[in-house]
């Protein structure tokens, strides 16, 4: 049996738990660490095991192999509807189940160019959605195919389609980020971020990385529910040992979501690289497009230099041990300026405090997602608020396929409801170099 790690909802925070299977009930004698909420009052509090410790290390990255590929049905019996999305992945279509109306995401998983079988990337998303189940993640309902010719042998059975068929969301955070009719209250935003703070501490307790964090691969369903999508990158990860440093690609993440620290060519990474997109998403939620939107690696690494400060062995120890940090023309001089360029868009403090600390340039000291679930930004007020009664007034799914281009000056920045200042009375053309 897999052990998992879960956080257990309760209000408003999340509690993370060691548990041997997701439909057992929680440990009620783990320890608890309690905090105020507003008026003095103490909500279930989160665990962290005896005198503070961590939950045990899961099981999931050693039985990563074990996982059997599922039995194919046919894909026929699903009727499709739409055309959701597209990418290097493949496509996604919404569609119904046949007999029961079900609503469901086909992803088409992409056959052409594979020489040697299944390609590489979907059994690993598959295996890991098999054994990821949370409400803050994309749960993965089956395996389908395409018809199997009559004509097909042991040799290419494979050459069909495969669909993953998951439960269907009806939006993306990138798609409702591109209609200027949906305003998120900071009580909705509250919401977002700690739903989706909650996926990475579930992920990431359980050994797994998702190494493509941006907003279209945040879904969100009609009930509110935040759903983290798309795990074509992930993969499992383990602590490196002293002698043994870990190798993995650093040709993951969309650029503009992409962390210094896998710009610089580290290859022995971990969660913190997740948190620095959590960061960029975040900032998204009131600017309304990618914050940092560079055309190349070098560029990338300049915005990011521009809004982070200057990239040197005084901030990030040891940065200079990287190959590209000599090779590559960095701004010097450059002082760190996240809550100065953001506070024309982001009005609340304690979320320019949590932005800042999320976009940390030093991955050892970039806050995690558990301490940023404890951040005052989430109990403060206005507290979390349910996101399903402003989504009930859109009845058309958003998807960022569907939407117009977000790059820079596409769409104007989401504003406080009592606020009507035009951030354009900044120095625009200076603000807009970053964001």
């Amino acid at each position: 049996m897999i052990g998992l790690v879960l956080k257990q909802s309760r209000s408003p925070r999340l509690c993370g738990l060691a548990q041997v299977n997701p439909s057992d009930s929680l440990n009620s004698s783990a320890q608890h660490r309690e905090r105020p909420g507003p008026g003095g009052l103490c909500p279930e509090s989160d665990s962290r095991g005896p005198s503070g410790s961590e939950p045990p290390p899961s099981a999931m990255a050693k039985n990563y192999d074990s996982v059997e590929f599922p039995y194919c049905d046919e894909v026929s019996k699903y009727e499709r509807l739409a055309k959701i999305g597209q990418g290097t992945f493949g496509e996604v279509f919404k569609a119904k189940h046949r007999q029961t109306g079900k609503k469901v995401a086909l992803k088409k998983v992409l056959m052409e160019n594979e020489k040697e079988g299944f390609p590489i990337t979907a059994l690993r998303e598959i295996k890991i959605l098999q054994l990821l189940k949370h409400e803050n993640v994309v749960n993965l309902i089956e395996i389908c195919r395409t018809k199997i010719s009559p004509t097909a042998n042991q040799y290419n059975r494979c050459k069909g389609t495969i669909f993953l068929v998951f439960d269907f969301c009806e939006h993306d955070l990138a798609g409702l980020l591109s209609n200027a009719h949906v305003k998120f209250t900071l009580s909705e935003i509250k919401k977002v971020m700690q739903m989706l703070l909650n996926g990475l501490y579930y992920i990431h307790r359980n050994k797994i990385l998702h190494r493509d964090m941006k907003a279209a691969n945040v879904l969100i369903t009609r009930d509110g529910v935040l759903k983290l999508a798309d795990f074509g990158l992930a993969r499992a990860f383990s602590l490196a040992k002293n002698s043994q440093p870990n190798k993995y690609t650093n040709r993951v993440v969309t650029l503009w979501y992409r962390p210094p620290e896998l710009l610089l060519g580290e290859r022995d990474y971990g969660p913190p690289i997740d948190l620095w997109g959590a960061g960029c998403i975040m900032a998204e939620m009131w600017t309304r497009s990618p914050i940092m939107q560079g055309n190349t690696e070098q560029h990338q690494l300049t915005l990011i230099s521009q809004l982070c400060g200057s990239i040197t062995p005084e901030v990030w120890p040891n940065v200079d041990k990287y190959e590209l940090y000599q090779k590559l023309e960095l701004p010097k001089g450059q002082k760190r300026k996240v809550k100065e360029r953001l506070k024309a868009y982001v009005k609340d403090l304690y979320a320019l405090d949590l932005i800042d600390k999320l976009l940390v340039l030093d991955p050892a000291q970039r806050i995690d997602s558990d301490d940023a679930l404890n951040h005052d930004f989430f109990w403060s007020d206005p507290m979390p608020s349910d996101l399903k009664n402003m989504l009930s007034t859109h009845n058309q799914s958003m998807f960022e396929y569907l939407a117009p281009p977000r790059r820079r000056g596409g769409h104007m920045p989401q504003q406080p409801a009592n606020q009507a200042r035009n951030p354009a009375a900044t120095n625009q053309s200076e603000f807009d170099r970053v964001f």
